[in-house]
């Protein structure tokens, strides 16, 4: 570290005394220090916890952990971050302080709070709720991050809206700039950014299945032509993905299923609208199916998927082949 961060270090951990959040320790399990960057350029304060995660029982007590600095040896009276059981517990809790209003009107995802409502007055209302359920429970946010009264939000690579669910610009713009991969990394790590996005691609494993193919055991490394135009056409159509809608539960769906012997393809659709895109490829047992076992899987494959959408509604099934 240097001088900058040696003293910034030592006004953080004293903040952190002033508040009681931490206190001197004896404990046997020390874990380093580090900072790292936040986007607004100050530093934050990291500690290491990655040696003592590995030796540590999941989703259990987390046990006394002290973080080692050259100002002493400190224990958090408050649950930190880094240890391993600590965002499953958090999670635990959010869900608990929330569970009469979770997707009524509030989405939680470990510390981010999404509150959506119909209209302005219904908004005022769920707000009051949900910081009132806050304060209730000693639970504090930061306003600095904090943003209201949003007609669109970003929430986990996505842009939510009144009229659906998006992709996420910037993310759209690092497909747009990814040169064709040189090794199978690559390749892995272009498909896990599209994969994250996949309810938005028709036929999305269709298209990279040249580029799944790279990926098996012991296959050989070629980029062909072939790989080529379908990472060009897997790009294109992350840039041009359809608004899909959030769905209403009280209503019908319908649900339209096709299958070849390149993959399995399902849309699910509420009142003419798109809600997402799914599709999978065969299994090698598939392969040898009949054509009419290949669509009776394809609806198979789309109720087991959607089935936290269609389980007590209405719901209608289209498919090109008599099962």
């Amino acid at each position: 570290m240097d001088v900058n961060q040696l003293a910034e270090l030592k006004d953080q951990i004293q903040e952190l005394l002033d508040k009681e959040y931490i206190h001197p320790s004896t404990s046997p399990w020390g874990a380093l220090v580090i900072f790292v960057p936040k986007k607004d350029g100050t530093q934050m304060m990291c500690i290491d916890y990655y040696a003592l995660n590995d030796v540590t029982i999941k989703n259990n007590i987390p046990f006394p952990t002290a973080f080692v600095s050259r100002y002493g040896l400190y224990e958090f009276t408050v649950m930190s971050f880094g240890s391993t059981n600590a965002l499953a517990y958090f999670m635990y809790l959010m869900n608990k302080v929330f569970m009469e209003y979770l997707d009524k009107f509030v989405v939680v995802f470990i510390d981010d709070i999404l509150v959506f409502s119909i209209n302005e007055e219904e908004h005022e209302q769920h707000l009051r709720k949900v910081l009132q359920k806050l304060r209730e429970n000693q639970l504090y946010t930061k306003l600095s991050k904090c943003e209201f009264w949003l007609l669109e939000v970003s929430f986990l690579g996505h842009i939510v809206s009144k009229g659906g669910v998006s992709v996420d610009p910037s993310k759209i713009k690092v497909v747009q700039e990814w040169v064709a991969p040189q090794n199978v990394g690559e390749i892995r790590s272009f498909l896990g950014l599209l994969g994250y996005y996949r309810r938005f691609v028709k036929n999305f494993s269709k298209i990279a299945q040249p580029l799944s193919k790279l990926l098996a055991k012991g296959a050989m490394f070629e980029w062909t032509d072939k790989c080529q135009s379908n990472f060009e056409e897997l790009k294109k159509r992350l840039t041009t993905t359809p608004v899909l809608i959030m769905p209403d539960i009280q209503k019908a769906f319908s649900v339209y299923c096709d299958a070849s012997r390149q993959g399995l393809g399902c849309v699910l659709m509420q009142e003419g609208h798109v809600v997402a895109y799914a599709s999978r490829q065969l299994w090698k047992h598939e392969q040898n199916y009949p054509t009419h076992d290949l669509e009776l899987a394809a609806v198979v494959h789309a109720l087991k998927l959607w089935r936290h959408y269609l389980i007590g509604k209405k719901t209608e099934i289209y498919t090109d082949h008599k099962i």
